[in-house]
């Protein structure tokens, strides 16, 4: 069954983010997407008929390993991909516990600085969840 062009496809992820182990400071994990040869966030295509939520942590789980617990949601980014309209949900969502492996889909996975996290960020458009992170951490923005 193919799907109309004018379809927007349903995707959701999470800005995740963990205390250093070693300042305390906050965290942000990036994944590396060889297909893409891209730096984003956590995020996939929702399954027919799944939660945006659910699936926003069933992404984090599958591509970086994490256990993540959901806090507020974040802005909704809307642009296109493929050639049809793409719609991704987006949370903050702390790591709990993470054991990454590298997949065909997602092959390293990064945790920086916020600074240095928007830098790295591939699409201009997911930087400003940056600054929406810290926000709602309730931490000074970082200068970008």
């Amino acid at each position: 069954m193919s799907t109309p062009k004018d379809t927007t496809v349903q995707a959701a992820g999470c800005v995740l983010w963990r205390r250093s182990p070693t300042t305390g400071e906050p965290e942000l994990c990036l994944v590396h997407r060889p297909k893409y040869d891209d730096w984003s966030w956590p995020k996939g295509k929702l399954k027919r008929g799944e939660e945006a939520l659910a699936g926003a942590l069933r992404e984090v789980a599958e591509e970086t390993g994490c256990r993540a617990v959901p806090g507020v949601e974040l802005s909704t980014l809307r642009y296109p991909a493929n050639g049809r309209p793409k719609q991704v949900r987006y949370w903050a969502a702390e790591a709990v516990s993470c054991a990454f492996s590298p997949t065909d889909e997602v092959d390293r996975v990064l945790w920086l600085a916020p600074a240095a996290a928007r830098d790295r960020l591939t699409q201009s458009q997911d930087r400003p969840l940056v600054d929406e992170l810290l926000a709602v951490l309730r931490l000074p923005r970082t200068a970008g």
